[in-house]
């Protein structure tokens, strides 16, 4: 039992005693997912001996591949090099190519299921051509094809700057469609989550936009696997993935509304790709495989606690859930340090810190509870608690 009591502090600059737990849940057999397709988006483990904000990303690669082949045993799929991993948030393009290849090649040696980011952030200057815009785009995605990893068309910060209007929208995704060498995911991400990309798909309009992202998917139904909606907007997701050609999936990217989403309806239902995947995987796959058994209040009741967790990481500014994500392996034993690349742990308060470790506890979430208290305690001390 612990010693002494844990003190967390609040947002009103108190602080509270919180007893964690003592014992780790346990969940079932690991091994694949049936009823849906199950995407983690995952982070990357910093080098904490030579990461610093103003300098290339130095990743520490055996903890990050560790942690995939953590998400893989759960039976989850790995969606590599996204902003989950930082993504033109401390890991430029050099960084994402080598995390690109590299995790490719493991996922082939363990026989997991990978699909990889592709966009245009290695552009040094703000293209003046859509030419310019598509090249980038290219690049990438020989370098995911060249890997043999499924391609994930991102949201380009590039293109939403220079696009006059769903046009250029078109013409850029309809080349790509026509040149990618199999079916890819198409990612819509929201300006919640970068604000460069506001009015994305040309329009700040979302009833405007999403009719311009369904004609990209309906001119190319064959090289589109599925979609990936990241709006934070349970309603406008069922409406696009009841407006989907017969064939094309949708992977909700909703992390507040991800339970209902997957679960579905009696017209139809979401598969997955997820940052809070990350840190929920044993449990999350657990829940999957209740659904699996058509158990769908088995799965709710499983995966319905997760939500205020997963709203608390992705709250305002969301951009910065990737600190809480990367707080909660450090806490959970999957790295030796709470460092990010570009210095990205300062992102988040104390009190929003200790707010996600008392959400995890409470849910389960720790392999090692005495473990995720004890390094909770030094970052504690670290603030002068």
């Amino acid at each position: 039992m612990t010693a002494k009591p844990l003190l967390l502090p609040d947002t009103q600059g108190e602080l509270y005693a919180y007893k964690p737990r003592t014992a780790p849940v346990t969940y079932g057999a690991e091994g694949a997912l049936r009823s849906r397709i199950v995407y983690s988006a995952a982070h990357v483990v910093a080098d904490p001996f030579r990461s610093a904000p103003d300098v290339p990303a130095a990743v520490d690669w055996d903890a990050t591949l560790a942690f995939r082949r953590h998400l893989w045993s759960h039976g989850l799929g790995v969606a590599e090099a996204m902003d989950t991993a930082q993504r033109g948030m401390g890991l430029d393009w050099a960084g994402a190519a080598e995390l690109i290849r590299r995790s490719s090649a493991e996922a082939r040696a363990v026989g997991g299921r990978i699909a990889c980011g592709v966009g245009t952030d290695q552009l040094s200057a703000p293209a003046t051509t859509l030419t310019e815009v598509i090249k980038a785009y290219e690049e990438q995605l020989a370098v995911v094809e060249e890997s043999g990893s499924q391609a994930i068309l991102m949201a380009s910060r590039a293109l939403a700057a220079l696009a006059r209007g769903p046009e250029d929208y078109l013409e850029v995704y309809g080349h790509l469609l026509r040149r990618s060498a199999e079916p890819v995911i198409l990612h819509w991400l929201g300006p919640m989550f970068d604000p460069a990309l506001t009015g994305y798909w040309g329009s700040e309009d979302l009833d405007a936009a999403t009719d311009t992202f369904l004609e990209v998917v309906a001119a190319h139904p064959d090289k589109v696997d599925g979609i990936k909606i990241s709006l934070l907007d349970a309603e406008r997701e069922i409406d696009v993935r009841r407006r989907l050609p017969r064939g094309v999936r949708c992977y909700t990217g909703d992390d507040f509304n991800y339970p209902e989403l997957i679960a579905g309806d009696e017209q139809g239902f979401s598969h997955a790709l997820l940052g809070i995947f990350d840190p929920l995987a044993p449990l999350a796959a657990e829940a999957v495989r209740t659904l699996d058994t058509g158990d769908k209040d088995g799965f709710r009741a499983l995966l319905d606690p997760t939500v205020e967790l997963s709203r608390h990481l992705f709250g305002t500014p969301t951009r910065y859930y990737k600190t809480g994500v990367v707080f909660l392996a450090w806490l959970s034993g999957h790295q030796s340090h709470f460092t990010m690349v570009g210095g990205l742990q300062s992102a988040r308060s104390l009190p929003h810190l200790a707010r996600a470790y008392e959400l995890a506890d409470r849910i389960g979430l720790f392999p090692d509870p005495v473990l995720a208290e004890s390094r909770v305690r030094n970052l504690l001390s670290v603030y002068g608690v």
